[in-house]
């Protein structure tokens, strides 16, 4: 293979004492004409390549069958009115939708595929006001997190020339009761600020309709703190507004005022626990892990708030981590997860049971979405097997419905699921997914893909994805890893994989690993391994800590300078969870498992497809290309290849388009088909459907 020229220069720091060589931070420079260039050669030679596989063609069939579906999100209702999104098997973009009354005519109110001509605008957050009469907005330029808030009137369908808000990439507004005015998170948009300190300049204002929003009032100062986040939240009634200061994913404070007053009160300082407060006829119920891994629930009255009149009223479960929770029709509706899988339970607002909501099957169920004093919710199911599915649950009976489902060309009985569980490095115990058909021969030799993510408190929850299917159907294996850093089993498990105990999630992904082997379904040169984001980061640490155990890597819009990391993007907002080079301690946990410098001349690393974005504007794609360039800067004349492919006009969670999501996913699949000698998918419904 040979690659675009990559220049290494000798740049070196001296941090704490230890030299740490940097070789392509020429490569930091994006908008430099040379990395301009570099990036087009790179990526042009990727794509090239993988248009080469025989099999890719017949891939990006396959996804088009699978990808381009009818689907309707869970409906939110306001007033009689019910909005919602759906797919459309001929269109790039979902669509949002309205209706009177849940039987009524449906109306389109937004269609993002008419928003540009390359379609690079997307659809982030929408909101519609208490009455259902008006929607705020955000449009978010190439898919991107930077984004610019919008008002229009539902009826009219018109868009209010007055209230366009610039500087919404955090906003999530919170309407008032009456609609005339909402709450929302407000970033400056000034060119002078430093990329990386931009959060810290995060503060509450008020939007009042039909007024100038640079002269919105501020309503919550900035921390300063470039690692913090603000957000808030307004109960229905209008009576309390709460906000949130978050250091990370392990702890946050929350302050409350009531209307016409001006300073705020503290409910809770967050010292190495998180609180979540929802507010309703005048108490105040907060979902926390304080003293208890796997959350609880306190009743709080406003009259009196100080944290030992707290009555708790849902203990901590020792067998389920409580995720979320919800008030709908008087009752609470509480989203637990028991071995990472779903289960929902609804209890009255005193905390005693009333039941647990009859679910499909094993799978992954959102939080149910409703109003406080209406009886009927509706939440989204799916499973590895079963696409997604809309269920509407009328809480005081607990009866569960169909609502809506997607039709996919796929017979699901062809398939089955499997939870394993492994020993990993130090013992602990760690569950494992597992998806195959079921006429699977495990005879050590199954191509498998290992996903993992481990981190940020986040879950792997065993739902739908389409894409793995036609992997499937080559007689491959799809496994989830529910490694330590995530939330599954509550904090606990989240602070056993943050900061100094890093290393702990690559240990639990390499036994994976290791476990898949010895059990009979792969052996190492047949098992790929796939992670974005953390996940990124994840895999970048499994090629280049066990080059011998994986046989491809497909690492996605990741972190892999961990020394400089905090210095782009929204770096500084995880230094919470990674730590910071700034600081000696986090430096040797950093330094040792940072992927980027971790590469060495002489090793053999398998063959790696980095997948970056033009326009990720939360993690810097720096990562990938300095990665890519010191891969292939130790590269033999025999070694694997070491690609990255750029996606155009899309963001850290990369394009909207299914056009896109589609050439993406046949480029990944093909890559490993190739790689592992595997023939070409089956079209026309596939293996699946016959």
């Amino acid at each position: 293979m040979v690659y675009p020229p990559t220049r290494s220069e000798p740049v070196s720091d001296t941090l704490h004492g230890v030299a740490v060589k940097d070789p392509y931070r020429w490569l930091e420079e994006e908008k430099s004409p040379e990395v301009q260039a570099w990036m087009r050669a790179q990526d042009a030679l990727t794509r090239r390549e993988l248009a080469r596989i025989p099999g890719r063609e017949a891939l990006a069939r396959r996804f088009r069958e699978l990808f381009y579906t009818e689907s309707i999100s869970t409906p939110v209702r306001r007033g009689n009115r019910y909005f919602y999104t759906r797919t459309h098997k001929d269109r790039e973009k979902a669509v949002l939708y309205w209706r009177e009354g849940l039987e009524g005519a449906e109306k389109v109110l937004l269609d993002p595929n008419a928003w540009s001509q390359d379609g690079t605008v997307s659809l982030g957050a929408w909101v519609p006001s208490w009455d259902g009469r008006k929607l705020a907005f955000a449009q978010r330029p190439n898919a991107a997190d930077e984004a610019v808030l919008h008002v229009m009137e539902v009826d009219s369908g018109q868009w209010s020339p007055v209230d366009v808000i610039e500087g919404a990439k955090y906003a999530f507004p919170k309407w008032t009761p009456d609609s005339k005015a909402f709450y929302y998170e407000w970033l400056p948009v000034d060119a002078t600020l430093p990329v990386d300190q931009r959060p810290g300049y995060t503060e509450i204002r008020f939007h009042a309709l039909g007024t100038d929003p640079k002269k919105d009032p501020q309503v919550h100062p900035r921390t300063g703190d470039a690692s913090t986040f603000l957000s808030s939240s307004l109960s229905r009634d209008g009576q309390y507004l709460f906000v949130s200061v978050l250091r990370g994913w392990n702890e946050n404070d929350i302050y409350w005022r009531r209307p016409g007053e001006k300073g705020f009160h503290l409910l809770v300082k967050g010292q190495g626990a998180n609180y979540g407060v929802i507010a309703w006829k005048d108490q105040f119920y907060v979902l926390t892990n304080e003293g208890a891994s796997r959350q609880r629930v306190f009743r709080v009255s406003p009259s009196k708030p100080g944290r030992a009149a707290w009555r708790e009223i849902i203990p901590e479960d020792p067998k389920a981590s409580l995720d979320n929770m919800a008030i709908v029709g008087g009752h609470l509706v509480l989203d637990y997860q028991r071995d990472a899988a779903s289960e929902l339970r609804v209890a009255t607002l005193e905390g005693k049971d009333v039941r647990t909501v009859a679910l499909p099957g094993i799978g992954a169920a959102t939080l149910p979405e409703g109003l406080e004093d209406q009886d009927e919710a509706f939440f989204l199911f799916s499973s590895f097997t079963t696409p997604r599915q809309v269920y509407r649950l009328t809480v005081s009976s607990g009866e569960v419905a169909l609502w809506a489902k997607v039709e996919l060309p796929l017979n699901t009985d062809l398939y089955t699921v499997e939870q394993a569980f492994y020993p990993s490095k130090d013992g602990t115990r760690v569950p494992l997914f597992l998806v195959h058909r079921k006429d699977l021969k495990r005879d050590g030799a199954r191509p498998t893909l290992l996903y993992g993510y481990g981190g940020f408190n986040v879950s792997m929850a065993p739902s739908f994805r389409s894409s793995i299917f036609p992997w499937l159907d080559q007689g491959g294996v799809y496994a989830v890893a529910n490694l330590r850093g995530g939330g599954e089993y509550g904090k606990d498990w989240h602070e056993a994989g943050r900061l100094h105990h890093k290393q702990n999630v690559f240990d639990d992904f390499h036994a994976a690993a290791e476990y898949l082997v010895k059990a009979g379904y792969t052996r190492p040169e047949r098992l790929a391994v796939y992670g974005g984001s953390n996940g990124g980061l994840l895999v970048g640490a499994a090629m280049t800590q066990r080059p011998e155990l994986y046989g491809a890597v497909v690492c996605a819009v990741p972190l892999l300078d961990m020394v400089r990391y905090h210095l782009f993007g929204s770096g500084r907002t995880w230094i919470p969870e990674y730590g910071s080079a700034d600081n000696p301690e986090d430096f040797k946990t950093l330094y040792a498992y940072s992927p980027y410098h971790a590469v060495k001349p002489g090793v053999r690393y398998p063959p790696l497809l980095m997948m970056s974005a033009d326009h990720d504007d939360r993690v810097d794609p720096l990562h990938a290309r300095k990665f890519v360039a010191a891969v292939q800067g130790v590269a033999g004349a025999a070694s694997p290849p070491s690609w990255l492919r750029i996606e155009a006009n899309a963001g850290h969670t990369g394009a909207d388009q299914v056009a896109q999501a589609i050439a993406s996913n046949a480029d990944m699949y093909a890559f490993l088909f190739q790689v592992f000698g595997l023939g070409e998918p089956s079209g026309g419904g596939g293996a699946g459907a016959r």
